[in-house]
């Protein structure tokens, strides 16, 4: 492992990793990923982190408040790692990294931003061009996506998805079927599961202003939770200000794990962490004050793309 970790230290220090380099991660993270089933089982104590699209800087920030270093804590990182931020191949290739170190501590599942087309648009494969001028490298990460779980349940309790739920959606049986080794859908279950959102003021699915997935309401979650036996939902997403959000009588909950998102908007962060006994415990932060090349990320190039 002494490769590994010597990459994992370069990574950690904002240090690009050559195309080889990146080419045999990626091999090796998609011999692991293709073990994984399409619900992961997740064994707690576990600290689940939401989306950090692509801020390095917040991201080794949030390692350091979470407790014990790895592998004496596991994490669930529940997707939209990349775009946006102006470190997305960093902060991706960190987490397949510690992926690849500690396999059974650290478990990855999809999100919505985990896609060719939508890198193509908000910043990943921009950023991949212009730091190794070629797209070999974000074909090899966006080939690696295709292998990531898209659901997971820690204990048998508590079911985390990057998005949301699906009109389509009864049991868990039925994502444990799908094929997922592919380019998310623009339609279907598995798109829904990337893309869809809790809405307080529906009781069931209503069309989603994001163009896919659903809006679902209260009654949606219940009846869900019933069926498989679920004690809640967690999610990412949504950018929530105070870094989570439950919501539905405490059945469902958005943890959100970027601070002062793109680098504007002011929000902190939260991780979630969930011991054996299902209890649940939030860790809240703010942006990292600076990068390690000393430069206030205030001051930083904030991306033209911004949702």
């Amino acid at each position: 492992m002494g490769e590994l970790d010597e990459q994992i230290a370069r990574l950690r220090h904002g240090e690009l990793l050559s195309e080889r380099e990146v080419h045999e991660l990626c091999g090796k993270a998609r011999e692991l990923l293709l073990e994984d089933a399409n619900v992961q089982r997740v064994d707690a104590p576990v600290c689940i982190v939401g989306d950090l699209h692509g801020q390095l800087w917040d991201t080794l920030a949030l390692l350091a408040v979470s407790g014990p270093p790895l592998p004496q804590t596991s994490f669930l990182f529940l997707g939209d790692i990349v775009d946006r931020g102006n470190h997305s191949i960093e902060t991706w290739l960190l987490v397949l990294s510690l992926k690849v170190r500690y396999p059974d501590r650290v478990h990855i599942i999809r999100g919505n931003h985990e896609s060719r087309q939508i890198t193509h648009v908000y910043g990943f494969y921009d950023e991949c061009m212009r730091k190794y001028g070629t797209n070999s490298v974000w074909r090899t990460c966006t080939d690696t996506f295709d292998y990531l779980s898209v659901a997971a349940i820690v204990e048998g309790s508590v079911f985390c998805v990057h998005g949301g739920l699906s009109p389509s959606l009864g049991t868990l049986d039925q994502i444990r079927v799908l094929n997922r080794k592919r380019e998310p859908p623009t339609e279907g279950l598995m798109c829904d599961l990337l893309w869809s959102d809790p809405q307080e003021d529906i009781d069931g699915f209503d069309i989603s202003p994001r163009g896919a997935g659903y809006l679902f309401g209260a009654a949606v979650v219940e009846q869900f939770c019933a069926n498989n036996n679920i004690e809640f939902i967690a999610r990412a997403h949504q950018l929530v200000m105070e870094g989570y959000k439950w919501m539905f009588d405490n059945k469902i909950v958005t943890v959100w794990s970027a601070p002062n998102y793109c680098y504007r908007c002011g929000n902190v962060a939260s991780v979630l962490h969930v011991d054996a006994e299902l209890n649940t415990v939030f860790t809240v932060f703010e942006a990292a004050t600076q990068g390690a090349e000393g430069v206030p990320l205030a001051k930083q190039i904030i991306p033209s793309y911004f949702l």
